[in-house]
């Protein structure tokens, strides 16, 4: 079986694929007489082609045993899809680049507590992997009319190898 080295998610590592969601370094400002701080255009929206229209919807993810294998990888050419963790909780996020799939392209990432990820219209990534508990993200993605999802079965299951960084998170 082969097998994906999980790395840190960071926004640099992840840039290709599309925006890190999180507070760290964020453009923030106070708003409402000061009793609130703003962090400001934290992700880019991408859903208007085509006559979409953005959807904000709550996506409940099971929790998944450690080693996790994957089978399949999802894309959607119309859209951006953002996932925004409601609850500090570990998670996976396996990527590859937008485009004709390639599996020896993919990159695996693993969150620190409350981090989300927008992934970029077209790129292919693995469905929610929540890691140690029922786990709620609000998810900004794409309305319309046209499909926007495109699935595809690996050829051969892929295991995903976390560093020991990641097993000590809880």
């Amino acid at each position: 079986m082969k097998t994906l080295q999980m790395e840190r998610l960071t926004r640099a590592a992840f840039a290709p694929f599309g925006d890190v969601v999180e507070l760290d370094g964020a453009r923030r400002f106070p708003i409402n007489g000061g009793s609130t701080e703003r962090y400001h255009d934290l992700a880019n929206v991408d859903v208007m082609q085509h006559g979409g229209r953005p959807l904000i919807s709550v996506f409940r993810a099971q929790p998944r045993a450690l080693p996790v294998e994957i089978r399949m990888m999802e894309r959607h050419p119309l859209g951006s899809q953002a996932f925004v963790p409601l609850q500090v909780g570990r998670y996976l996020v396996v990527v590859a680049p937008a485009g004709e799939f390639d599996p020896n392209c993919m990159r695996g990432f693993w969150t620190d507590a409350w981090q989300g990820v927008n992934y970029a219209k077209g790129v292919w990534h693995h469905p929610l992997l929540a890691l140690d508990r029922v786990s709620d993200f609000v998810v900004v993605d794409r309305g319309g009319e046209q499909p926007n999802c495109d699935e595809l079965q690996l050829a051969e299951p892929w295991r995903l190898v976390c560093e020991a960084k990641v097993e000590a998170l809880a």
